[in-house]
């Protein structure tokens, strides 16, 4: 027997640095090489796209997301290339933002 996939996700066009399945709320968050991160339903539906703080955006500064994580509740947690932290409802309102110096993994 063949593996076939549930759904095919759509919307980015980098390649994925990152991604994470929240399945007890049905949701699949996904980061690209150059931004934004994208939340979309298990079936594939592109739900809302996470942008990061305005104060960051433009080419220059572009948020490149390295590591998500999503909550039973309803938050996702981004953690960016630059050292920025963001937090999100799943409905993409930017709840709280973090900066580090330190290098996470």
């Amino acid at each position: 027997d063949f593996a076939t996939p549930r759904a095919v996700l759509t919307g980015h066009d980098y390649e994925i640095t990152c991604a994470t399945i929240c399945a007890e709320l049905g949701l699949v968050i996904s980061g690209s090489k150059e931004g934004p991160c994208l939340l979309h339903s298990m079936n594939g539906d592109l739900l809302r796209t996470l942008e990061g703080p305005e104060t960051l955006a433009g080419p220059e500064n572009c948020l490149r997301p390295k590591l998500i994580q999503a909550s039973r509740e309803g938050h996702c947690v981004i953690y960016y290339e630059n050292g920025l932290f963001c937090v999100f409802s799943v409905n993409g309102r930017l709840q709280a933002t973090m900066e580090t110096n330190d290098k996470i993994k």
